[in-house]
């Protein structure tokens, strides 16, 4: 661990999501005293924010969304929970000389600003938040090396990869494979997506998450933006990362190195192992989540994607290729156009076709500073808001 103590104190930002509960899920699991909350946050769901305040007792409590943030302090009255809120907040509680980790289970390019704060300050993220990469992949990882930071994965294909990967030297590597349950769409035609409600796309065949990333697992926008981050986070090019489509999720992920050896790590589709193992690395201990049985009668299948039906992937490889502000402009306009699909506005198929529109029109820089792809940011969400299909 990294204090002087056996105890390690994580921040957990987005302590409401789904991510966020399974986090503190597993620090609640563990009754040896080996991971403590010490602070929590969450932007507008100030009262589940509070109950776990109330039943954890962490050392602080971020809201950010200003607004409700009175109606917290009062929740919390009689406690030891200090309050804060906004960005400043998150600032703060990452770069507490008592934090050892940072969990980032922020969702979207919101994410961006606690990652940095954290890296800034040294500390080790376990980041969930894979926009950070697809947004500033580059001056992420830099600045990571220049704090002497690190960054550890909490998504299961990256913590596959990431575990698969300590079976050889980086040199040796040959290509990773991420695998995709594929969604609840698997198989279907563009005709038959032409007229896909919200609910339909929500309802995933395997994993249960918030609305945002079950859109973007339906789209296979969310695999788009783990192969991105990919490249980043490991440092590989575009062309050694491929995408499998595996309906049962048990296996995550798989590298394979230079000999042929292909190295996968297998579990039950939980979160909790993941975020674990990113809490706790490099040791293991056991975890709440489910164990796997090889001995029930099963089989795992494999596919390719279907590019043509789910273009999203070509997007994601064209902004590996590309870099620069690409990352930045693909991910607002896919957040964008997933809450105008969500709220009835444009169809399902319209999501990438709008992701596209963005990418093509955008003013590309091939080195930008942090504030032009905040710019892009917000020119990319704008342009999407008064997209007409």
């Amino acid at each position: 661990m990294e204090r002087g103590d056996s105890t390690t104190r994580v921040v957990v930002l987005g302590s409401t999501g789904s991510i966020g509960l399974s986090t503190l899920n597993v620090i609640e699991s563990d009754g040896s005293g080996r991971l403590r909350a010490h602070g929590l946050s969450a932007h507008s769901n100030w009262r589940r924010l509070a109950d776990q305040a109330r039943a954890i007792s962490p050392r602080f409590v971020t809201v950010t969304d200003h607004q409700p943030a009175d109606e917290v302090r009062a929740a919390l009255r009689g406690t030891d929970v200090e309050v804060l809120t906004g960005v400043e907040g998150v600032i703060r509680m990452v770069q507490d000389p008592a934090t050892d980790r940072v969990l980032n289970a922020i969702v979207g390019a919101a994410g961006l600003n606690g990652t940095w704060a954290a890296l800034e300050a040294g500390k080790t993220v376990a980041l969930a938040n894979k926009e950070t990469l697809v947004v500033a992949g580059p001056l992420i990882m830099d600045l990571a090396r220049r704090r002497n930071a690190r960054l550890l994965p909490v998504d299961s294909e990256h913590s596959a990869i990431f575990q698969a990967l300590q079976s050889g030297n980086r040199r040796e590597v040959r290509r990773v494979i991420l695998t995709s349950s594929g969604g609840p769409f698997r198989g279907k035609t563009r005709r038959e997506l032409l007229k896909v409600t919200p609910e339909e796309a929500l309802n995933h065949p395997t994993w249960r998450m918030g609305p945002k990333i079950t859109i973007d697992s339906a789209t296979l926008m969310n695999k788009a933006l783990e192969v991105i981050e990919a490249r980043w986070l490991f440092d590989l090019e575009p062309d050694q990362i491929e995408v499998v489509i595996h309906p049962e999720s048990m296996i995550h992920s798989m590298v394979e190195f230079v000999d042929g050896s292909v190295i996968a790590q297998l579990s039950p589709p939980d979160m909790r192992l993941p975020i674990q193992y990113a809490l706790t690395y490099p040791d293991r201990f056991p975890c709440p989540g489910p164990l796997l049985d090889l001995t029930k009668p099963s089989a795992l299948h494999f596919e390719p994607p279907d590019r043509e039906t789910f273009p999203a992937l070509d997007l994601a490889y064209e902004v590996m290729k590309r870099g620069g502000t690409a990352g930045a402009a693909l991910n607002a306009a896919n957040e964008v156009a997933v809450g105008r699909f969500l709220g009835g506005e444009i169809g399902f198929l319209d999501i990438p076709r709008a992701c596209r529109s963005v990418l093509d029109h955008h003013e590309f820089d091939p080195r930008p500073t942090l504030d032009q792809l905040w710019k892009i940011d917000a020119w990319a969400r704008l342009e999407v808001q008064r997209w007409i299909p």
